[in-house]
């Protein structure tokens, strides 16, 4: 009996506490969007199952150890080596042809950053976090989950769990979340805007975007390059039209190898010691500020760029709001809620796919401004 109860003792039943259980709630929560509402499964899964080993009192298995997930955590993530594999993955995955169709949506997209700034100065003037933190926070915006950890690993790697969480929370709500916003900001007639087809883009074009951006980028901001370079070089693989090899590889069983790491490392940094603090509940408020301002800032950029245009060349004012960088759901939250709100007249997924791609160049070249700045 006395090494039974002795057995006992040294077994994570004895060491459990509320926080380990609330862990617990909160990755049945993630499962269940991920599950039940496909929120992000391919991310919520992982992330999920990260939270749950990591609240495993005695077992080791969180990101800040010395078990298997730690060594995942500082090959991968502190070293800053997964989130540029997923960026090349999603260069192969991303058409840019609607962005080349029609360029002036690059703005739209850097419009959309607007979060990130109004979170970051949110975070360090009203909250009192460092500059870094703040930083870190305000990329929330930019709604990229890999853009987030890739910045918050190297400016404030000991908020990680809850940055990475409410990133890719938000991203996995942007359904919910920009629709009201996208009411709210347009009118009934700005959302009967019908756009002309985009003119159609040479495969010089095409051939030529990812190598230009790709240096240009780099070249003015080179903290960015490890994302832009490897955005870019999938696309070139993606469009050169000889890598067929390497496109299937690059954007099949990479990525999806490498997500699985990246979200259970991830999930794994968030022990109940370290997550559930006050600075958790800010960290998540400056989330939803950021993603509230960054869609408006693209709606009430393109709002105000119709000011300038002829009546024929006019732009519905809702595809600003994909220039959030959440590919391509951003496209489609507003190709949905434009087609209900007209009837079905109007279905502008193509036109918003440019400004949603200009985001996750947008997105990746402020992190590298804040890196450039900051580190």
């Amino acid at each position: 009996m006395e090494e039974l109860l002795k057995l006992l003792s040294q077994s994570g039943f004895a060491h459990m506490d509320w926080g380990n259980w609330v862990m617990y709630g909160l990755s049945a929560m993630l499962v269940f969007l991920a599950v039940k509402k496909e929120f992000e499964p391919l991310l919520l899964i992982p992330i999920a199952f990260g939270i749950v080993i990591a609240n495993f009192p005695l077992a080791g298995l969180g990101s800040y150890g010395d078990g298997i997930i730690a060594l995942i955590y500082e090959g991968g993530i502190k070293t800053e080596l997964l989130p540029p594999l997923v960026f090349l993955g999603v260069g192969v995955l991303t058409d840019f042809r609607p962005l080349l169709g029609r360029p002036f949506t690059f703005l739209l997209g850097a419009a959309a950053q607007l979060g990130i700034l109004v979170a970051a100065l949110a975070a360090a003037y009203l909250f009192g976090f460092t500059s870094s933190e703040a930083a870190s926070i305000g990329i929330i915006g930019g709604a990229d989950g890999p853009t987030t950890i890739f910045l918050t690993s190297q400016l404030a790697p000991h908020l990680l769990g809850p940055v990475a969480l409410c990133a890719y929370s938000y991203m996995a709500l942007v359904p919910i979340i920009q629709p009201p916003i996208i009411r709210l900001l347009t009118t009934k007639r700005e959302r009967m805007i019908d756009m002309p087809q985009a003119r159609p883009v040479s495969r010089t074009a095409v051939l030529l975007f990812p190598l230009s951006t790709g240096a240009v980028a780099s070249l003015a901001v080179p903290s960015s390059a490890p994302l832009i370079g490897m955005l870019m070089f999938g696309n070139l693989i993606r469009e050169s039209g000889v890598t067929e090899r390497l496109r299937k590889t690059a954007g099949g069983a990479l990525i999806d190898t490498v997500t699985i790491f990246l979200g259970v490392a991830v999930g794994a940094t968030m022990e109940a010691g370290r997550f559930l603090t006050e600075q958790t509940l800010m960290i998540f408020l400056l989330g939803a500020v950021a993603f509230v301002f960054s869609t408006a800032g693209g709606v009430a950029f393109a709002k105000l760029m119709n000011l300038f245009l002829p009546e024929k060349k006019k732009i519905n004012p809702c595809i600003g709001a994909a220039g959030v960088s959440a590919v391509p759901m951003a496209a489609r939250v507003v190709q949905k809620f434009v087609s209900e709100s007209t009837g079905g007249q109007v279905n502008p997924l193509m036109a918003a796919m440019g400004p949603n791609v200009a985001g996750v160049i947008g997105s990746a070249v402020a992190a590298g401004v804040f890196l450039s700045l900051l580190r």
